[in-house]
């Protein structure tokens, strides 16, 4: 029923559908029997009435279902000059919801590349990233994009934009191809020209834009959401409160495990990726960011605690405290081989910086947990820290904004914004993602994964001045 009623309210038509028996033609072909409504007992007999309506819903739902998948559909750019790397052009998927003066953007992720010869290699692998012409028309919404209230109880009803990543320059670039560049880098361009479009099918009158992403993508919330905050005040929209939601894009610029040389975009350490990358895609990072470093160290700008404190827009911060991408990057390899110590303690200590680079971040919600990527998971829902989901979280922060208390000092009784696990191991938080063996494929529970990682639980245990059996009771209650 919820479903049916969703449709209903998300997705009011402004003009009367084409075909008004559409519907009703569908369910006949399902074999649905319809319902004529009697009105005139229902004083009488609430119940019967009731029963009704239920019935009525139910025989509606098989229509609302069939027209929930394949919910956002494919905009390609009228402005042709704005381009993925290939030069084919960029876009965008849009599903309206008409009743709702919230849009939800959302940078799609994906690494990056940095040179002509991997993003050669990119171009031949990972094509999708790289040029629309495969794009398919439709996309389903997922997560924080999803329709459905059960996958996504606050925001289901919003205005959802699903921006494809085909920059491959962590959302900065802003030069096209030409005689003397193979590929074109268009990032910043694609969200501004996105915008453009956007204002004319509603965004004009919308009181909240968020603007979400992952990976790569959350690292571009952090670069372009001042910008378009003042874009749209440029064109005259000031009253859009602009806010980011970055998951999985604030990365440290650490010293590596093992270092290994800049070869290719895995093996490369992240300050120096960056480093080719913005003079590669000629990359644009926000001028107030820009301002506190030297020329040529506009690098600084792409790491999440150094961008911060620098930007207007309200940023939530989502980041698992085990990042695998920052691990990858790292050369901190988890290949089902025991871990070594070395590797161990560099894992713990990651935990750790990383928990410290998020204390003064407001709004933050950073799990104890080895992954990568949440918002957009079906499984969103299901991740707590300090028994609080991040559906919540980010509801208590839309409330704390919403009571224009700007910087958030007085958070509301009983909602909190500042969520980070302190317990100092990956998946130490029991509702961490599940996590599978590699070769077999089973599940494994928190000390059978510790155990397979190599972890040594006599010496962790008299580290922590503990009992080994005390230790064991802790770690899978999750404290």
């Amino acid at each position: 029923m919820s479903q049916h009623y969703q449709n209903n309210q998300g997705e009011q038509p402004a003009d009367p559908p084409p075909h008004p028996g559409n519907c009703g033609e569908r369910q006949e072909s399902l074999g649905v029997p319809s319902f004529p409504l009697d009105f005139t007992a229902v004083e009488g007999n609430m119940d019967s009435f009731m029963a009704q309506v239920k019935s009525l819903a139910q025989s509606l739902y098989p229509c609302s279902a069939q027209a929930l998948p394949h919910d956002l559909r494919l905009h390609l750019l009228h402005n042709a000059s704005v381009t993925c790397n290939d030069g084919s052009p960029a876009g965008y998927y849009l599903k309206e919801s008409k009743g709702s003066r919230r849009w939800l953007l959302f940078l799609e992720g994906g690494w990056y590349c940095f040179n002509r010869e991997n993003c050669d290699t990119r171009y031949d692998t990972m094509r999708r990233l790289m040029s629309s012409k495969e794009w398919p028309a439709t996309r389903v919404g997922t997560g924080i994009l999803s329709s459905q209230p059960e996958e996504n109880p606050h925001w289901w009803n919003a205005n959802m934009v699903f921006i494809p990543y085909c920059s491959s320059d962590v959302w900065s670039g802003a030069s096209s191809k030409s005689e003397k560049n193979e590929y074109a880098f268009m990032g910043a361009l694609i969200i501004q020209e996105v915008i453009k479009e956007l204002v004319g099918k509603g965004l004009s009158t919308a009181k909240v834009l968020l603007l979400a992403g992952s990976s790569a993508g959350g690292t571009g919330v952090l670069l372009n959401v001042d910008r378009v905050a003042e874009q749209l005040e440029e064109m005259g929209y000031q009253g859009i409160q602009v806010r980011g939601l970055a998951d999985s894009g604030w990365f440290l610029d650490n010293k590596q495990y093992r270092r290994t040389d800049c070869i290719d975009t895995i093996t490369c350490a992240p300050t120096e990726a960056i480093r080719r990358g913005i003079r590669y895609w000629n990359g644009i990072v926000p001028e107030r960011c820009k301002l506190q470093f030297k020329e040529g160290e506009e690098w600084n700008c792409f790491f999440g605690y150094k961008i911060y404190p620098t930007l207007r827009c309200p940023v939530f911060v989502v980041q698992w405290l085990f990042d695998e991408a920052q691990l990858t990057v790292d050369n901190v390899h988890l290949t089902g081989q025991p871990v070594q110590e070395g590797q161990w303690l560099y894992i713990q200590n990651l935990g750790r910086e990383l928990r410290n680079t998020l204390k003064d971040v407001t709004a933050s919600f950073a799990p104890a947990c080895l992954s990568h990527e949440i918002i957009t998971r079906n499984h969103w829902t299901d991740i707590q820290v300090k028994g609080t989901s991040l559906p919540r979280a980010l509801h208590c922060w839309d409330r704390s904004l919403h009571e224009s208390n700007k910087n958030g000092k007085a958070p509301l009784k009983g909602c909190p914004i500042h969520l980070i696990d302190s317990c100092p191991w990956p998946h130490c938080n029991p509702s961490c993602p599940t996590i599978r063996d590699q070769f077999t494929g089973q599940e494994m529970n928190v000390i059978q994964f510790l155990m397979h990682m190599g972890f040594d639980v006599q010496k962790m245990a008299q580290q922590q001045g503990l009992e080994p059996s005390k230790l064991l009771g802790m770690l899978s209650s999750g404290n």
